[in-house]
């Protein structure tokens, strides 16, 4: 088995591409060891020490580690660990609810901006993001602020360069194309508060 590897924008995480489907449908994130108990390979993982987060994309896995640990010393284990997974057939999930299935999916009850927001985040930004070994997913948007709020996935999760992504990239895209909204904000992953950002919510709202 030969394992590839890609480095992404965040220097803390890599993708490990194996050759082969990792998952069928949707994707799957483990922010902590306790969330890599869903999964037989993100368990495996987690036992390397220095590993802070898991993301399983269609074909690859992103591994992001701790800051002051070096990729020489945890890539071997990283390829172990994902080769004997590989080698043992079992499931990729043992847990089918961590499954996330696509966020961005458009549902009858979602209002003509929040599908428009949808499809924009699924066919000009999240295949983007997923190169880098990440994603993004939808979590809901404030139409009486015009706020959305998005939660950074994988790689994107602890990216240094993640504000410039939502605030520069997405958030321009999304009010170029709909004047509803007024600002991105990244939701935090226990979906309690926002992450704010830095960023010039004044003058975006006087306009």
């Amino acid at each position: 088995m030969f394992i590839q590897t890609q480095t992404t924008p965040n220097p803390n995480s890599l993708m490990f591409v194996p050759g082969r489907t990792v998952m069928e449908t949707g994707s799957a994130n483990f922010a902590n060891r306790r969330d890599g108990m869903k999964s037989p390979l993100a368990s495996k993982l987690f036992e390397n020490d220095g590993i802070s987060a898991v993301f399983f994309g269609s074909d690859f896995v992103t591994v992001t580690k701790v800051e002051d640990v070096e990729w020489t010393v945890l890539k071997p284990e990283v390829f172990a660990s994902i080769m004997d997974f590989f080698a043992s057939d079992q499931p990729i999930m043992s847990d089918a609810d961590a499954v996330q299935s696509s966020t961005t999916e458009i549902h009858e009850d979602d209002s003509e901006i929040v599908q428009m927001i949808k499809e924009l985040l699924d066919t000009r930004i999240r295949p983007a993001v997923q190169e880098d070994g990440g994603d993004i997913a939808y979590h809901s948007f404030d139409e009486g602020m015009g706020f959305v709020y998005l939660k950074m996935q994988g790689a994107c999760a602890t990216c240094p360069s993640s504000s410039a992504t939502l605030k520069n990239g997405i958030e321009n895209m999304l009010m170029h194309y709909i004047p509803e909204v007024k600002a991105v904000m990244e939701q935090s992953e226990d979906d309690d508060e926002p992450v704010i950002h830095g960023t010039n919510l004044d003058s975006q709202l006087s306009n």
